[in-house]
Protein backbone atom coordinates (compact mmCIF):
# COMPACT_ATOMS: atom_id res chain seq x y z
CA UNK A 1 0.00 0.00 0.00
CA UNK A 2 1.21 3.22 -0.61
CA UNK A 3 1.48 6.68 2.03
CA UNK A 4 -0.76 9.75 2.46
CA UNK A 5 2.25 11.94 0.49
CA UNK A 6 2.83 9.53 -2.38
CA UNK A 7 -0.76 9.21 -2.93
CA UNK A 8 -0.87 13.59 -3.45
CA UNK A 9 2.09 13.04 -5.38
CA UNK A 10 0.91 11.02 -8.04
CA UNK A 11 -2.07 13.23 -8.61
CA UNK A 12 0.16 16.00 -8.91
CA UNK A 13 2.29 14.81 -11.39
CA UNK A 14 -1.04 13.62 -13.36
CA UNK A 15 -3.00 16.95 -12.45
CA UNK A 16 -0.42 19.50 -12.38
CA UNK A 17 -2.59 22.81 -13.53
CA UNK A 18 -6.06 21.50 -11.80
CA UNK A 19 -6.83 23.93 -8.41
CA UNK A 20 -6.45 21.59 -5.67
CA UNK A 21 -7.15 23.39 -2.74
CA UNK A 22 -9.10 26.93 -2.17
CA UNK A 23 -10.81 28.91 0.25
CA UNK A 24 -12.38 32.04 0.88
CA UNK A 25 -9.27 34.23 -0.45
CA UNK A 26 -7.09 31.95 -2.07
CA UNK A 27 -6.36 28.99 -4.78
CA UNK A 28 -3.57 26.53 -5.55
CA UNK A 29 -2.94 24.37 -8.41
CA UNK A 30 -1.62 20.59 -7.94
CA UNK A 31 1.31 21.85 -8.90
CA UNK A 32 1.39 25.03 -6.60
CA UNK A 33 0.21 23.09 -3.73
CA UNK A 34 2.91 20.47 -3.86
CA UNK A 35 5.62 23.11 -4.04
CA UNK A 36 4.37 24.69 -0.84
CA UNK A 37 4.40 20.82 0.87
CA UNK A 38 7.81 20.59 -0.24
CA UNK A 39 8.89 23.61 1.05
CA UNK A 40 7.58 23.20 4.20
CA UNK A 41 9.19 19.66 4.37
CA UNK A 42 12.68 21.37 3.47
CA UNK A 43 11.97 23.45 6.78
CA UNK A 44 10.92 21.07 8.82
CA UNK A 45 14.43 19.01 8.05
CA UNK A 46 16.36 21.93 8.45
CA UNK A 47 14.68 22.56 11.84
CA UNK A 48 16.57 18.64 12.52
CA UNK A 49 13.00 17.68 13.35
CA UNK A 50 13.40 13.50 13.04
CA UNK A 51 11.13 10.93 11.10
CA UNK A 52 8.55 10.20 14.19
CA UNK A 53 8.60 13.77 15.96
CA UNK A 54 5.36 15.22 16.38
CA UNK A 55 3.95 18.58 15.28
CA UNK A 56 0.68 19.96 16.73
CA UNK A 57 -1.58 21.72 14.64
CA UNK A 58 -3.87 24.32 15.84
CA UNK A 59 -5.93 26.56 13.91
CA UNK A 60 -9.55 27.59 12.67
CA UNK A 61 -10.83 25.36 9.11
CA UNK A 62 -8.12 26.68 6.60
CA UNK A 63 -6.56 24.99 3.56
CA UNK A 64 -2.83 24.82 6.10
CA UNK A 65 -4.73 21.92 7.25
CA UNK A 66 -4.08 20.11 4.31
CA UNK A 67 -0.57 20.86 2.54
CA UNK A 68 0.10 20.18 6.34
CA UNK A 69 -1.21 17.04 5.85
CA UNK A 70 1.51 16.53 3.12
CA UNK A 71 4.17 18.14 4.02
CA UNK A 72 4.21 16.17 7.54
CA UNK A 73 3.84 12.93 5.63
CA UNK A 74 6.67 13.89 3.09
CA UNK A 75 8.91 14.10 6.58
CA UNK A 76 8.16 10.92 8.21
CA UNK A 77 6.68 13.31 11.16
CA UNK A 78 3.17 12.92 13.24
CA UNK A 79 0.87 15.91 12.87
CA UNK A 80 -1.09 16.22 16.08
CA UNK A 81 -3.82 18.10 14.95
CA UNK A 82 -5.61 19.56 18.22
CA UNK A 83 -9.23 20.74 18.36
CA UNK A 84 -9.99 25.09 18.31
CA UNK A 85 -12.51 24.45 19.84
CA UNK A 86 -11.42 23.13 23.34
CA UNK A 87 -9.96 25.13 25.81
CA UNK A 88 -6.38 26.14 26.39
CA UNK A 89 -5.96 23.60 29.61
CA UNK A 90 -7.35 20.49 27.39
CA UNK A 91 -4.98 21.88 24.45
CA UNK A 92 -2.17 21.72 27.21
CA UNK A 93 -2.37 18.41 28.63
CA UNK A 94 -2.53 16.80 25.10
CA UNK A 95 1.17 19.13 24.16
CA UNK A 96 2.27 17.53 27.09
CA UNK A 97 1.10 14.08 26.20
CA UNK A 98 2.37 14.08 22.89
CA UNK A 99 5.47 15.79 23.27
CA UNK A 100 5.35 17.85 20.41
CA UNK A 101 8.40 19.20 19.08
CA UNK A 102 6.99 22.23 16.60
CA UNK A 103 3.65 24.27 16.86
CA UNK A 104 1.72 25.40 13.80
CA UNK A 105 -1.40 27.00 14.22
CA UNK A 106 -3.49 30.32 14.61
CA UNK A 107 -1.37 32.59 17.31
CA UNK A 108 -4.31 33.26 19.54
CA UNK A 109 -5.13 30.02 19.96
CA UNK A 110 -1.21 28.59 20.15
CA UNK A 111 -0.43 32.11 22.62
CA UNK A 112 -2.97 30.89 24.96
CA UNK A 113 -1.77 27.64 26.16
CA UNK A 114 0.88 29.19 27.56
CA UNK A 115 3.50 26.28 26.54
CA UNK A 116 7.73 26.57 25.65
CA UNK A 117 7.20 24.72 22.24
CA UNK A 118 8.56 26.69 19.27
CA UNK A 119 5.44 28.08 17.36
CA UNK A 120 5.18 28.86 13.80
CA UNK A 121 1.93 31.11 13.46
CA UNK A 122 0.20 30.91 10.15
CA UNK A 123 0.18 33.96 8.27
CA UNK A 124 3.04 35.85 6.98
CA UNK A 125 5.23 33.57 9.46
CA UNK A 126 4.48 30.75 7.86
CA UNK A 127 4.21 32.34 4.17
CA UNK A 128 7.90 33.65 4.91
CA UNK A 129 8.79 30.14 5.26
CA UNK A 130 7.33 28.81 2.00
CA UNK A 131 8.77 31.55 0.06
CA UNK A 132 12.35 31.09 1.62
CA UNK A 133 12.31 27.39 0.77
CA UNK A 134 10.15 26.96 -2.53
CA UNK A 135 12.67 24.77 -5.04
CA UNK A 136 13.68 22.64 -1.90
CA UNK A 137 12.32 19.23 -0.23
CA UNK A 138 13.12 16.65 1.58
CA UNK A 139 11.46 12.96 1.20
CA UNK A 140 12.40 10.67 4.08
CA UNK A 141 11.39 7.17 3.75
CA UNK A 142 8.41 6.16 5.01
CA UNK A 143 5.99 3.16 4.71
CA UNK A 144 2.14 2.71 5.07
CA UNK A 145 2.53 1.13 8.80
CA UNK A 146 4.54 4.28 10.11
CA UNK A 147 2.29 6.64 12.19
CA UNK A 148 0.94 9.45 10.14
CA UNK A 149 -1.03 10.87 13.07
CA UNK A 150 -1.95 10.79 16.73
CA UNK A 151 -5.69 12.33 17.32
CA UNK A 152 -7.22 12.19 20.63
CA UNK A 153 -10.47 11.18 21.63
CA UNK A 154 -12.89 13.81 23.24
CA UNK A 155 -11.78 12.48 26.78
CA UNK A 156 -16.02 12.59 27.75
CA UNK A 157 -14.71 9.85 30.86
CA UNK A 158 -11.24 11.01 31.60
CA UNK A 159 -8.68 12.40 29.72
CA UNK A 160 -8.19 12.32 26.39
CA UNK A 161 -6.46 9.41 24.86
CA UNK A 162 -4.11 9.59 21.47
CA UNK A 163 -5.15 7.51 18.70
CA UNK A 164 -2.27 6.45 16.85
CA UNK A 165 -3.10 6.08 13.19
CA UNK A 166 -0.52 5.05 10.55
CA UNK A 167 -0.27 5.49 6.88
CA UNK A 168 -2.63 2.36 6.07
CA UNK A 169 -5.12 3.62 8.15
CA UNK A 170 -5.81 6.65 6.56
CA UNK A 171 -5.73 5.06 3.14
CA UNK A 172 -8.40 2.21 4.22
CA UNK A 173 -10.61 4.91 5.75
CA UNK A 174 -10.07 7.14 1.94
CA UNK A 175 -10.57 3.81 0.11
CA UNK A 176 -13.88 2.78 1.97
CA UNK A 177 -15.02 6.76 1.95
CA UNK A 178 -14.66 6.79 -1.89
CA UNK A 179 -16.67 3.80 -2.45
CA UNK A 180 -19.46 4.42 -0.07
CA UNK A 181 -19.50 8.30 -1.38
CA UNK A 182 -19.49 7.27 -4.94
CA UNK A 183 -16.37 9.62 -5.82
CA UNK A 184 -15.22 10.17 -8.83
CA UNK A 185 -12.44 11.86 -10.71
CA UNK A 186 -14.94 14.73 -11.43
CA UNK A 187 -15.90 15.65 -7.86
CA UNK A 188 -14.99 18.90 -5.76
CA UNK A 189 -14.70 18.14 -2.24
CA UNK A 190 -15.80 20.42 0.93
CA UNK A 191 -14.83 21.08 4.33
CA UNK A 192 -17.26 22.97 6.69
CA UNK A 193 -16.94 20.34 9.58
CA UNK A 194 -13.57 20.83 11.37
CA UNK A 195 -10.60 19.34 9.45
CA UNK A 196 -9.13 18.46 12.85
CA UNK A 197 -11.64 15.36 12.91
CA UNK A 198 -14.17 13.59 10.75
CA UNK A 199 -13.88 16.18 7.38
CA UNK A 200 -9.90 15.40 7.22
CA UNK A 201 -10.58 11.57 7.04
CA UNK A 202 -12.51 12.53 3.80
CA UNK A 203 -9.42 14.98 2.95
CA UNK A 204 -7.86 11.66 2.12
CA UNK A 205 -10.01 10.95 -0.63
CA UNK A 206 -8.41 13.37 -3.18
CA UNK A 207 -5.68 11.97 -3.34
CA UNK A 208 -7.10 8.69 -4.69
CA UNK A 209 -8.20 11.54 -7.29
CA UNK A 210 -6.68 14.75 -8.10
CA UNK A 211 -10.02 16.38 -6.48
CA UNK A 212 -10.38 20.03 -5.91
CA UNK A 213 -11.20 20.38 -2.22
CA UNK A 214 -12.82 23.62 -0.63
CA UNK A 215 -12.30 24.87 2.64
CA UNK A 216 -15.13 26.89 4.94
CA UNK A 217 -13.94 28.47 7.58
CA UNK A 218 -17.88 28.16 9.71
CA UNK A 219 -20.65 27.04 9.15
CA UNK A 220 -24.17 29.00 9.13
CA UNK A 221 -26.68 27.17 7.13
CA UNK A 222 -27.99 29.93 4.88
CA UNK A 223 -24.61 31.06 3.53
CA UNK A 224 -23.02 27.68 3.68
CA UNK A 225 -26.33 26.44 0.67
CA UNK A 226 -25.11 29.42 -1.14
CA UNK A 227 -21.67 28.69 -1.45
CA UNK A 228 -22.05 25.06 -2.24
CA UNK A 229 -23.81 26.21 -5.17
CA UNK A 230 -21.34 28.73 -6.49
CA UNK A 231 -18.30 26.01 -5.65
CA UNK A 232 -20.24 23.28 -7.05
CA UNK A 233 -19.81 21.23 -4.51
CA UNK A 234 -20.58 17.12 -4.76
CA UNK A 235 -18.83 15.17 -1.67
CA UNK A 236 -19.26 16.55 1.97
CA UNK A 237 -18.56 15.00 5.42
CA UNK A 238 -21.53 16.79 8.14
CA UNK A 239 -22.23 15.94 11.53
CA UNK A 240 -26.18 15.07 11.72
CA UNK A 241 -26.52 18.51 14.07
CA UNK A 242 -25.23 20.21 10.81
CA UNK A 243 -27.71 18.12 8.18
CA UNK A 244 -30.45 19.14 11.39
CA UNK A 245 -29.80 22.65 11.12
CA UNK A 246 -29.43 22.84 7.44
CA UNK A 247 -32.59 21.04 6.67
CA UNK A 248 -35.33 22.95 9.02
CA UNK A 249 -33.38 26.34 8.66
CA UNK A 250 -36.13 28.69 7.55
CA UNK A 251 -34.59 29.25 3.61
CA UNK A 252 -33.66 25.89 3.12
CA UNK A 253 -33.77 25.73 -0.60
CA UNK A 254 -33.37 22.05 -1.72
CA UNK A 255 -32.21 23.57 -4.98
CA UNK A 256 -28.89 24.63 -4.15
CA UNK A 257 -27.91 21.12 -3.35
CA UNK A 258 -28.31 20.46 -7.16
CA UNK A 259 -24.39 19.56 -7.47
CA UNK A 260 -24.30 17.42 -4.30
CA UNK A 261 -23.68 13.92 -4.91
CA UNK A 262 -22.89 12.22 -1.30
CA UNK A 263 -23.41 13.70 2.28
CA UNK A 264 -21.33 11.35 4.35
CA UNK A 265 -23.50 11.64 7.72
CA UNK A 266 -21.53 10.28 10.49
CA UNK A 267 -19.90 11.39 13.91
CA UNK A 268 -23.35 10.73 15.95
CA UNK A 269 -26.45 7.86 15.37
CA UNK A 270 -29.09 10.07 13.34
CA UNK A 271 -32.94 9.57 14.45
CA UNK A 272 -34.87 7.01 11.93
CA UNK A 273 -37.52 9.96 11.82
CA UNK A 274 -35.23 12.86 11.32
CA UNK A 275 -32.97 10.89 8.55
CA UNK A 276 -36.61 10.22 6.83
CA UNK A 277 -37.06 14.27 7.09
CA UNK A 278 -33.48 14.85 5.31
CA UNK A 279 -34.49 12.61 2.81
CA UNK A 280 -38.06 13.80 1.59
CA UNK A 281 -36.60 17.29 1.99
CA UNK A 282 -32.91 16.76 0.71
CA UNK A 283 -33.41 13.55 -1.54
CA UNK A 284 -31.27 10.95 -1.52
CA UNK A 285 -27.92 12.12 -1.05
CA UNK A 286 -27.32 10.93 2.32
CA UNK A 287 -24.39 7.78 3.17
CA UNK A 288 -24.16 6.96 6.52
CA UNK A 289 -20.65 5.93 8.07
CA UNK A 290 -20.17 4.08 11.34
CA UNK A 291 -17.01 3.94 12.85
CA UNK A 292 -14.63 5.58 15.31
CA UNK A 293 -11.19 7.65 15.60
CA UNK A 294 -9.92 4.16 16.55
CA UNK A 295 -11.31 2.54 13.42
CA UNK A 296 -11.89 6.19 11.28
CA UNK A 297 -15.07 6.57 9.83
CA UNK A 298 -16.26 2.63 8.01
CA UNK A 299 -16.45 -0.02 10.34
CA UNK A 300 -19.84 -0.02 8.71
CA UNK A 301 -21.16 2.29 5.21
CA UNK A 302 -24.82 2.39 3.94
CA UNK A 303 -24.79 3.75 0.36
CA UNK A 304 -27.48 6.42 -0.38
CA UNK A 305 -29.29 3.63 -2.97
CA UNK A 306 -29.96 1.82 -0.08
CA UNK A 307 -30.51 4.35 2.78
CA UNK A 308 -34.37 4.62 2.29
CA UNK A 309 -35.00 0.96 2.93
CA UNK A 310 -32.89 0.96 6.01
CA UNK A 311 -33.24 4.35 8.19
CA UNK A 312 -32.60 2.38 11.37
CA UNK A 313 -29.23 0.56 10.37
CA UNK A 314 -25.72 2.42 9.89
CA UNK A 315 -24.95 -0.09 6.63
CA UNK A 316 -23.34 -2.93 6.07
CA UNK A 317 -19.61 -4.14 7.05
CA UNK A 318 -16.55 -1.60 5.50
CA UNK A 319 -14.29 -3.24 3.00
CA UNK A 320 -11.29 -2.92 5.16
CA UNK A 321 -12.44 -4.88 8.50
CA UNK A 322 -13.99 -8.17 10.24
CA UNK A 323 -16.36 -7.36 12.68
CA UNK A 324 -18.06 -9.65 15.49
CA UNK A 325 -21.10 -9.18 17.89
CA UNK A 326 -19.87 -10.68 21.33
CA UNK A 327 -21.00 -11.48 24.54
CA UNK A 328 -19.31 -10.45 27.73
CA UNK A 329 -17.30 -13.76 27.76
CA UNK A 330 -16.57 -12.51 24.26
CA UNK A 331 -18.55 -15.21 21.98
CA UNK A 332 -19.84 -14.55 18.85
CA UNK A 333 -23.86 -14.12 19.33
CA UNK A 334 -26.63 -15.76 16.95
CA UNK A 335 -27.84 -13.54 14.06
CA UNK A 336 -30.29 -10.47 16.06
CA UNK A 337 -28.76 -10.49 19.47
CA UNK A 338 -27.77 -7.62 21.11
CA UNK A 339 -23.80 -7.41 21.85
CA UNK A 340 -20.50 -6.02 21.61
CA UNK A 341 -19.38 -4.56 18.27
CA UNK A 342 -16.01 -5.53 17.75
CA UNK A 343 -13.54 -5.22 14.50
CA UNK A 344 -10.22 -5.95 12.92
CA UNK A 345 -8.92 -5.19 10.01
CA UNK A 346 -6.13 -2.67 8.36
CA UNK A 347 -8.64 0.16 9.35
CA UNK A 348 -7.90 -0.31 12.93
CA UNK A 349 -5.62 2.08 15.09
CA UNK A 350 -2.43 0.51 15.95
CA UNK A 351 -2.94 1.74 19.78
CA UNK A 352 -2.66 4.75 21.80
CA UNK A 353 0.12 6.46 22.62
CA UNK A 354 1.77 6.76 25.89
CA UNK A 355 -1.46 4.35 27.62
CA UNK A 356 -0.41 0.65 27.55
CA UNK A 357 -3.09 0.18 29.52
CA UNK A 358 -6.12 1.56 27.54
CA UNK A 359 -4.36 -0.49 24.51
CA UNK A 360 -4.68 -3.24 25.70
CA UNK A 361 -7.81 -3.09 27.40
CA UNK A 362 -9.33 -1.87 24.06
CA UNK A 363 -7.31 -4.03 21.65
CA UNK A 364 -7.51 -7.90 22.34
CA UNK A 365 -5.78 -10.08 20.56
CA UNK A 366 -6.16 -8.04 17.11
CA UNK A 367 -9.55 -6.85 17.95
CA UNK A 368 -10.77 -3.41 18.90
CA UNK A 369 -13.34 -3.27 21.40
CA UNK A 370 -15.55 -0.01 20.56
CA UNK A 371 -17.64 -0.33 23.33
CA UNK A 372 -20.96 0.26 20.95
CA UNK A 373 -23.70 -2.30 21.36
CA UNK A 374 -25.27 -3.35 18.21
CA UNK A 375 -26.97 -6.41 16.35
CA UNK A 376 -26.62 -7.69 12.88
CA UNK A 377 -29.75 -8.66 11.09
CA UNK A 378 -29.92 -12.00 8.24
CA UNK A 379 -29.53 -9.44 5.39
CA UNK A 380 -26.36 -8.35 7.17
CA UNK A 381 -27.01 -4.61 8.47
CA UNK A 382 -25.41 -3.40 11.10
CA UNK A 383 -28.04 -1.78 14.11
CA UNK A 384 -26.81 0.37 16.65
CA UNK A 385 -27.92 0.20 20.07
CA UNK A 386 -26.16 2.16 22.24
CA UNK A 387 -22.68 2.57 24.06
CA UNK A 388 -22.41 0.41 26.84
CA UNK A 389 -21.81 2.41 29.17
CA UNK A 390 -25.09 4.49 28.45
CA UNK A 391 -27.01 1.36 29.08
CA UNK A 392 -29.85 2.02 31.80
CA UNK A 393 -30.56 -0.81 34.08
CA UNK A 394 -34.18 -0.26 35.70
CA UNK A 395 -35.52 -2.89 37.99
CA UNK A 396 -32.68 -5.36 37.01
CA UNK A 397 -34.06 -4.78 32.99
CA UNK A 398 -31.72 -3.12 30.28
CA UNK A 399 -33.08 -0.26 28.37
CA UNK A 400 -31.12 1.18 25.30
CA UNK A 401 -32.10 4.82 25.38
CA UNK A 402 -32.01 5.49 21.74
CA UNK A 403 -34.79 3.28 21.77
CA UNK A 404 -36.40 5.81 23.66
CA UNK A 405 -34.96 8.65 21.93
CA UNK A 406 -36.21 7.12 18.77
CA UNK A 407 -40.15 7.19 20.08
CA UNK A 408 -39.37 10.94 21.33
CA UNK A 409 -38.07 12.24 17.94
CA UNK A 410 -40.87 11.08 16.32
CA UNK A 411 -42.87 14.33 17.52
CA UNK A 412 -42.78 16.80 14.81
CA UNK A 413 -41.91 19.47 17.01
CA UNK A 414 -39.36 17.80 18.27
CA UNK A 415 -35.43 18.95 17.52
CA UNK A 416 -33.59 16.94 19.41
CA UNK A 417 -34.03 14.54 22.63
CA UNK A 418 -31.20 12.76 24.87
CA UNK A 419 -32.08 9.70 27.62
CA UNK A 420 -30.36 9.25 30.62
CA UNK A 421 -30.59 6.82 33.23
CA UNK A 422 -30.31 8.42 37.24
CA UNK A 423 -29.82 6.62 40.68
CA UNK A 424 -33.12 5.60 42.16
CA UNK A 425 -32.71 3.59 45.82
CA UNK A 426 -35.53 1.49 44.20
CA UNK A 427 -34.78 0.75 40.69
CA UNK A 428 -31.20 0.79 40.63
CA UNK A 429 -31.81 4.01 37.76
CA UNK A 430 -34.41 5.62 36.28
CA UNK A 431 -35.03 7.13 32.79
CA UNK A 432 -35.19 10.25 32.14
CA UNK A 433 -35.47 12.58 29.15
CA UNK A 434 -34.22 15.64 27.66
CA UNK A 435 -36.10 17.49 24.80
CA UNK A 436 -35.22 20.53 22.69
CA UNK A 437 -38.29 21.87 20.56
CA UNK A 438 -38.05 22.83 16.96
CA UNK A 439 -40.04 25.78 17.07
CA UNK A 440 -42.64 24.65 14.61
CA UNK A 441 -45.18 22.91 16.57
CA UNK A 442 -45.65 22.83 20.68
CA UNK A 443 -43.98 20.83 22.72
CA UNK A 444 -45.58 19.55 25.91
CA UNK A 445 -44.54 16.96 28.84
CA UNK A 446 -48.07 15.23 28.06
CA UNK A 447 -47.80 14.42 24.21
CA UNK A 448 -44.81 12.91 25.03
CA UNK A 449 -45.81 10.74 27.38
CA UNK A 450 -48.56 10.02 25.11
CA UNK A 451 -46.34 9.38 22.28
CA UNK A 452 -44.36 6.47 24.37
CA UNK A 453 -47.42 4.84 26.05
CA UNK A 454 -48.21 4.42 22.26
CA UNK A 455 -45.09 2.72 21.11
CA UNK A 456 -42.85 1.54 23.98
CA UNK A 457 -43.42 -0.98 27.18
CA UNK A 458 -44.16 0.77 30.32
CA UNK A 459 -41.26 0.04 32.29
CA UNK A 460 -39.03 1.69 29.50
CA UNK A 461 -41.12 5.17 29.69
CA UNK A 462 -39.36 8.20 30.96
CA UNK A 463 -40.08 9.09 34.82
CA UNK A 464 -39.44 12.43 34.14
CA UNK A 465 -39.15 14.69 30.56
CA UNK A 466 -37.52 18.62 30.71
CA UNK A 467 -37.80 20.59 27.86
CA UNK A 468 -35.18 22.71 27.24
CA UNK A 469 -33.59 25.08 25.11
CA UNK A 470 -30.25 23.28 24.38
CA UNK A 471 -28.12 20.09 25.28
CA UNK A 472 -24.39 19.58 26.37
CA UNK A 473 -22.40 18.87 23.33
CA UNK A 474 -18.90 18.62 21.88
CA UNK A 475 -17.09 20.97 19.96
CA UNK A 476 -17.92 18.34 17.20
CA UNK A 477 -21.67 18.33 17.45
CA UNK A 478 -22.20 15.21 20.07
CA UNK A 479 -24.57 15.43 22.29
CA UNK A 480 -22.64 14.87 25.85
CA UNK A 481 -24.63 12.59 27.89
CA UNK A 482 -22.10 12.04 30.85
CA UNK A 483 -22.51 15.95 31.19
CA UNK A 484 -26.09 16.11 31.24
CA UNK A 485 -26.17 13.39 34.07
CA UNK A 486 -24.13 15.75 36.05
CA UNK A 487 -26.30 18.80 35.28
CA UNK A 488 -29.16 16.87 36.23
CA UNK A 489 -27.57 15.65 39.51
CA UNK A 490 -26.66 19.00 40.49
CA UNK A 491 -30.20 19.88 39.87
CA UNK A 492 -31.85 17.15 41.25
CA UNK A 493 -29.53 17.97 44.51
Amino acid sequence: METVSSLALKSAAAYPGKMAVKDKDRSFSYKEFIERAKALAAYFHDLRLEKGDRIGILMSNRLEHIELDIAVALSGLIKVPLNYRLHPKEHKYMVEDAGLALFIGDQELIDAIGDEVPSVYVGDDYEKIISEYKGQTFVEDVHEDDLFAIMYTSGTTGNPKGVMLSHRNIISGALSLAQVCEVDYTDIIGHVAPLTHGSNFLSHVAWLYGSTQVVYDNFEPEAFLNYLSEDRISILFLVPTMVNLMIQHPSFDSGKLSTVKSINMAGSPIAASKLQEALDKAGSIFVETYGQVEAPMCITMMPRNEIHNHLESCGRLGIFVDVKIVDEANQEVATGEVGEIICKGSLVMKGYWNNEKATSETLRDGWLHTGDLGWLDSEGYMHIVDRKKDVIISGGVNIYPREVEEVLNLHTGVKETCVIGVPDDKWGENIVAYVVSNGKKEVTVESLLSLCKENLASFKKPKEIFIVEELPKSSYGKILKRELIKQHLGVAK
